[in-house]
């Protein structure tokens, strides 16, 4: 059984939809209820591996016990915060998926340990919250609270990454009737059309991936990076449409991850529009202090200088985070160059500036972002190296 892969899946999802809609409709919390069930899918979902049951629940209990410490920790030193603590805590929780990237790279780190699906995603809810504990904005980290937020079956694997802060609020007030049943009603229909998308569209798309398999000249490389863009679109799209609606029944309105990427007339806009939690984490927790600490240490001689190399650092890490193999590095150094350009252009170019509203100027830089996306996604593919 896998997450939202297979005849088995959508059965064991009816029967966790139907105590979930009672309590909804009955106004009844859905907290407990949801945390328990979620735990029950991931041990289903990760049974026939036991190494990656076991790896998850030893990273469950790691981040959690890392957060409560520093939490208190935090709370002894008032206004004055220790840097090289938080750091510390940071980099004890980013440990695990350190040393599984690196065993899945054949580094010689084959130990086994934190190798299971979904750490990339769960190291980032956790990170988060040791960041926004630094910065005093988390309080209190409870142990339902934590479980409930980390254990989301429905984006266990694939994200959406939440926010514990945006997705506690919505725990701690359940909707009322018309409400809840409107989340449903969504709901269904997101399932509905992530069906359609990941087992329809998804399944066309790759039928022309294989198509133009192993591309030898120019133009089988330009249909071959068009078939897998628009293949992995509708493959992931569609997993996050399912997430987003099981969420939704199950009293969670989980972030939106994908707004029409191919209309994007920039490379900046598509980042805004294409996995949308994961450019947004990177954005608000990497790049945005990154930008903070080059302007106070006075890194470099203008802001423009420190955003082209903050857009550097931001997709390289990004390309990392997928994997340490040359393709996905590669990927991230594409478009974080493809980000410092386009930044330097809209912000010297006084040709951009006077012709970037014009209908003519809007469509030639569509066509130009969408070919420079879909070449970044040949480089992601691996056809290239």
């Amino acid at each position: 059984m896998e997450f939202f892969g297979g005849i088995q899946f959508f059965l064991l999802l009816i029967l966790i939809f139907v105590p979930a809609v009672i309590l909804g409709v009955l106004e009844k919390p859905l907290q407990k209820y949801r945390t328990a069930a979620s735990a029950l899918v991931i041990v289903l979902v990760l049974w026939p591996n036991r190494g990656q049951l076991i790896s998850f629940a030893a990273f469950f209990l790691l981040e959690f016990v890392l957060i409560r410490c520093y939490l208190s920790l935090r709370r002894q030193q008032g206004e004055e915060r220790s840097t090289a603590l938080y750091r510390l805590f940071l980099a004890g929780s980013l440990l695990p998926l350190v040393l599984s990237k690196l065993s899945e790279a054949g580094l010689g780190f084959e130990i086994g340990l934190f190798q299971f699906l979904g750490i990339s995603y769960l190291t980032f809810r956790s990170l988060q919250m040791i960041i926004e504990i630094y910065d005093g904005i988390i309080k209190d980290v409870r142990w339902l609270d934590f479980a409930d937020f980390l254990l989301l079956f429905s984006t266990f694997s694939c994200g959406p990454i939440d926010r514990s802060r945006r997705y506690l609020k919505d725990a701690a007030n359940p909707p009322d009737r018309q409400e809840y049943l409107e989340l449903v009603g969504d709901g269904l229909l997101r399932l509905l059309a992530g069906v359609i998308y990941k087992f329809i569209l998804a399944i066309l798309a790759h039928k022309g991936v294989v198509f133009f398999q192993d591309p030898q000249s120019l133009l089988e490389y330009i249909g071959y990076s068009y078939c897998y863009g628009v293949y992995l679109f509708f493959d992931f799209a569609g997993y996050s449409a399912m997430a987003i609606g099981t969420s939704y029944i199950l009293g969670i309105k989980a972030p939106e991850n994908f707004c029409k990427p191919f209309v994007s007339i920039d490379i900046k806009e598509f980042w805004n529009r294409w996995h949308m939690t994961l450019s947004f984490w990177f954005r608000d927790f990497l790049f945005s202090r990154f930008m903070m600490m080059a302007i106070k240490g006075k890194w470099f001689s203008s802001r423009l200088t420190g955003a082209s190399v903050g857009f550097l650092v931001n997709m390289a890490v990004m390309g990392a985070w997928h994997g340490l193999a040359l393709n996905y590095l590669l990927y991230g150094l594409y478009h974080g160059l493809l980000l410092a350009c386009t930044e330097i252009y809209q912000k010297k170019s006084v040709f951009y500036k006077k012709h970037k509203k014009e209908r003519w100027y809007r469509l030639v830089s569509w066509f130009i972002t969408l070919n420079l996306v879909m070449f970044g996604f040949l480089l992601f593919s691996g056809a290239l190296v």
